[in-house]
């Protein structure tokens, strides 16, 4: 079950109680369509070792090792790796140290502090994140959507055939 989905029972079951209702600390990623949040390790929170995941996973504590992902790992503004990471999409808010490679794309929010080296097909560093590292763009993995065709103003498409 995702963890918005949780969320939004319990505070509706909340309410039939009479008690108060469960929201999250943190905005869920899905929400903003990167996947459904399938962990959470909060401020405070140590792990050391491999991590790999599947969905999206937001760290805001400690974590030591290796990260590994098919989607997205979002690294809040408390949160602090010592690691190398591979993942689709990497958001980083808090530090960094380690290599991080991203299949599709890269962002550091005006936050980050990343001690390593950078590479992905997409990258976003807002004025005042730090990065003390090289990057390096590389090819998407997948292959890019085709462009469709342009069309005439009567919705016709403008392709020829080609025999």
């Amino acid at each position: 079950m995702a963890i918005g989905n949780f969320t939004r029972a319990r505070s509706e079951q909340a309410q039939d109680e009479g008690e108060e209702a469960v929201r999250p600390s943190a905005p869920v990623p899905s929400q903003s369509g990167m996947g459904t949040l399938s962990a959470f390790i909060d401020q405070g929170s140590e792990f050391e070792g491999k991590l790999s995941f599947r969905d999206t996973v937001r760290i805001d504590g400690l974590f030591r090792g290796e990260i590994r992902s098919e989607n997205t790992l979002v690294i809040g503004e408390t949160g602090e790796i010592e690691a190398d990471v591979t993942s689709g999409h990497v958001v980083i808010s808090g530090s960094l140290i380690g290599n991080v490679r991203a299949e599709k794309a890269i962002v550091l929010h005006k936050t980050a502090r990343v001690e390593g080296d950078v590479m992905a097909p997409s990258f976003v560093m807002e004025e005042g994140a730090v990065l003390n590292g090289s990057v390096e763009m590389t090819s998407p993995t997948k292959a890019a959507p085709s462009v469709p065709a342009p069309f005439l103003a009567d919705g016709e498409s403008c392709e020829t055939d080609a025999d």
